[in-house]
C-alpha cells in the first residue's frame, strides 16, 4: 500500500495511521490496495495469549488461521473468530510445512506469522529430564524455526511481520525454568538474527517476552490473576507492531509485571 510520496507500507493500516486519517473501528481489506484480504496464521491460537492475539487481529480485519493440537479448542476459537483451522503439531516438520501450505490455499497470502505455540516443563538443571528438555526445545524453539521457514518466502512478499512468543525467562536467570528459559533465549536470539537477516526484504520480527501472564500455563506459579500480566496486553504489544512504519524495527519487547520480580 502506497501513501503520499509513495513510500510503501507493508500492513493494510500502516499508510491511515502515518497520514493522521482517522479509523474506523475495524478496518477491512478495502482499506488495501491489494485485492486479498490481509491475514495472519496464528500457531497456539486457540487459548492463552495466542487466542488474545487472534481475537486482535480480528479486530483489525485480518482473515485468520489459528493452529493448534487440541481439535476442540479450535472449534470453540473457531465459532468465536470465523476463522480458518488447522490441527498441527508444531513439533512435526510435516505438520509445520502443512499448515503454512493451508493457510496459503485458503487466504492466498501471509501478512503476519505468530509462533505463539509453547510448552513449559518446571525444573532445575540436575532434575530436568531428556525427555522434558527435548519436548521443550521441539515445540518452543524448533516449531518457530520450521513455521517460519515454511512462510518466509510469502512472508517476503507482503513484507510481513513474525512475532515469537518468547519469555522473561529468556532474558534473565530464572532457577526452576531451566530447560524453558533456555529455549526463549534462543528463541529471542533466532528472532534478532531474522530481523537482520530478512532487513533488505521488509520482513520485521519481533520476539515478545512477558513476565507470568494470567493463562493455564501459569496456573502453578500461585500468583492471583491480579499479580499477572493479562493475555490482552500481549495483544496490545502486537497492534502497536502492525501500526509502525515500514523504517521501525522492534527485534524484543519486555512485559515486566510490577514490582522487583519475573
Amino acid at each position: 500500500m502506497e501513501h503520499g510520496g509513495g513510500e510503501s507500507y507493508p500492513f493494510p493500516l500502516s499508510s491511515l495511521i502515518h497520514a493522521k486519517v482517522a479509523l474506523p473501528r475495524r478496518p477491512s481489506f478495502v482499506l488495501c490496495n491489494d485485492p486479498r484480504m490481509p491475514s495472519a496464521l496464528v500457531t497456539g491460537g486457540s487459548s492463552g495469549i495466542g487466542l488474545a492475539i487472534a481475537e486482535m487481529l480480528a479486530e483489525e480485519g485480518y482473515g485468520l488461521t489459528l493452529a493448534g493440537r487440541k481439535l476442540d479448542r479450535l472449534e470453540a476459537a473457531k465459532g468465536r473468530l470465523d476463522a480458518a483451522i488447522v490441527q498441527a503439531d508444531v513439533s512435526s516438520e510435516d505438520d509445520c510445512v502443512r499448515l503454512v501450505a493451508e493457510h496459503l490455499e485458503i487466504h492466498g497470502g501471509l501478512d503476519v506469522l505468530v509462533n505463539s505455540a509453547g510448552v513449559g516443563v518446571a525444573g532445575t538443571i540436575g532434575d530436568t529430564t531428556t525427555k522434558a528438555w527435548d519436548l521443550q526445545q521441539a515445540v518452543n524453539l524448533r516449531g518457530a524455526f520450521l513455521v517460519t521457514r515454511a512462510a518466509l518466502p510469502e512472508l517476503r512478499r507482503a513484507k510481513g511481520l513474525v512475532v515469537n512468543l518468547a519469555s522473561i525467562a529468556g532474558t534473565v536467570p530464572t532457577p526452576g525454568l531451566a530447560a524453558y528459559g533456555a529455549t526463549k533465549a534462543a528463541l529471542i536470539a533466532l528472532t534478532r538474527t531474522l530481523v537482520r537477516e530478512e532487513a533488505d526484504t521488509g520482513v520485521r520480527a519481533t520476539a515478545l517476552c512477558p513476565g507470568f501472564v494470567d493463562t493455564p500455563m501459569a496456573a502453578w506459579t500461585g500468583l492471583s490473576t491480579e499479580e499477572m500480566i493479562t493475555p490482552a496486553d500481549c495483544a496490545e504489544i502486537v497492534r502497536a507492531l502492525i501500526r509502525l512504519s515500514p523504517a521501525a524495527r522492534v527485534p524484543v519487547v519486555v512485559i515486566e509485571r510490577a514490582g522487583d520480580t519475573v
